[in-house]
């Protein structure tokens, strides 16, 4: 085979300057309308409830599940863009979460919003998300520019959460929550013109190179495996497992919030603009924190980036339990949530890169990110089941502060690769 062959069945790593900006921030902006409109469903709980009379807990079961196959979707999208391209993956999930919104007015049972919005929309959001976008970006970077373009592609998402959440609340309170549906259907296709910038070309083949770091942890092996060998691996992994742990709680923690916040706003007696731009301050916070994620796991260790996020949302939820519940504090309560809210995910797939490569990255990044559902289905439902036999959310805030005590602990144990020889040196 010539060189100019070889060139031809892999896909290219994108080394100059404006070509990291056009990747990173292609994938950004499909992650601001997938995971935009997704962070922000927990403003629609109450004009649903309204509407339906269905009660919180069987909404809350609805976007429980909700959680949970976005999480599922994750590993299986992943493993299809390995072999397909993720271009192609992209595309079917912005019309399958266009048609989610679409269908979900009409739906006026408990089971058609599990369908609708627990399986439709979640799995549409899933086929657009993390594991298919960071690991298409992490196949044409160089290897020294992955840990910064997952924390640009992680601030998308962010900047969609702060950027839909007041434009949804504002569709809700003028036109009503079905008509807000059917705009954000409307705004989803007409993002798939973005899915077009990851179409694998004819005859290409995932390129096999490893992430930043394999050069500390040699994987021949791992690198060229089939997939299921690779999976087979992985979960042999302790400090694999370990990650899984530490991200479930991750999970617990962000559905909880995000479904429940707006009812813990009104609990305090404030409006649903509070609960809107509480949830809008968040992504735009979480932007600051996506970025310092992705510049901290070319710099640090990023089980200790992991570790310091979950113990810092313990301390931030004490704060917030001891202080007066006004709108100021709910502002500054985003803010600190913010800072961490999903910068847990570059240091996460930045950790997956180094112990198995970037070959099947979206696959075991997806699989992370099932864990990081299954926690978020019991966050949501959970939520829906403590308020409605308390009418406080006291035991859920309880519960998240021991868990994100234990997710920081899980983490210490992993087994990590310095940032690079040279650095450990510097350090040492």
């Amino acid at each position: 085979m010539t060189a100019h062959e070889s060139a031809a069945t892999a896909t290219p790593p994108a080394k100059s300057f404006s070509g990291f900006w056009a990747v990173t921030l292609l994938a950004a902006a499909m992650m601001m309308v997938t995971m935009g409109s997704r962070q922000t469903m927990g403003l629609f709980v109450s004009p649903i409830n309204t509407t339906t009379g269905l009660g919180i807990v069987e909404i809350s079961f609805a976007l429980a599940i909700a959680q949970f196959v976005w999480g599922a979707v994750q590993p299986v999208a992943g493993a299809i863009a390995d072999q397909y391209g993720p271009g192609r993956v992209l595309a079917c999930g912005l019309i399958l979460l266009a048609i989610g919104y679409a269908v979900t007015p009409s739906m006026t049972s408990s089971w058609g919003l599990a369908f609708s919005i627990g399986l439709m929309m979640a799995a549409g959001a899933g086929f657009g998300s993390f594991s298919v976008l960071i690991g298409a970006a992490a196949q044409r970077l160089a290897p020294q520019n992955r840990g910064m373009g997952s924390g640009i592609i992680n601030a998308g998402g962010s900047f969609g959460q702060f950027v839909f959440a007041p434009i949804t609340q504002r569709l809700i309170s003028t036109l009503g929550w079905m008509n807000a549906m059917y705009w954000l259907a409307a705004i989803t296709l007409a993002a798939l013109p973005l899915a077009a910038a990851f179409r694998r070309p004819a005859g290409a083949r995932p390129a096999s190179s490893l992430s930043t770091h394999a050069a500390a942890v040699p994987l021949p092996a791992r690198s060229g495996a089939g997939l299921r060998h690779a999976i087979f691996e992985a979960m042999q992994d302790r400090s694999y497992l370990l990650l899984h742990a530490g991200f479930f709680t991750c999970g617990f923690h962000i559905a909880f919030l995000v479904t429940h916040l707006p009812g813990e706003v009104a609990l305090c007696g404030l409006s649903a603009q509070v609960a809107s731009w509480s949830l809008g301050i968040i992504g735009l916070s979480n932007i600051v924190g996506s970025l310092l994620a992705g510049w901290g796991v070319q710099h640090y260790r990023s089980k200790y980036i992991l570790a310091w996020m979950y113990g810092s949302r313990a301390v931030l939820i004490v704060i917030y339990l001891l202080a007066p519940k006004t709108a100021l504090t709910f502002y500054l309560f985003a803010i600190g949530l913010g800072l961490t809210w999903l910068a847990t995910v570059p240091p996460t797939a930045g950790i997956v890169g180094k112990l198995f490569g970037t070959r099947y990255l979206s696959t075991l990044f997806g699989l992370t990110l099932l864990s990081h559902q299954v926690g978020g289905f019991f966050g949501a439902y959970l939520g829906g089941i403590v308020l409605k036999q308390t009418h406080s959310y006291d035991s859920m805030w309880y519960i998240d502060i021991a868990l994100a005590s234990l997710a920081a602990l899980c983490n210490l144990p992993i087994k990590e690769a310095p940032v690079s020889p040279s650095l450990a040196a510097a350090r040492a």
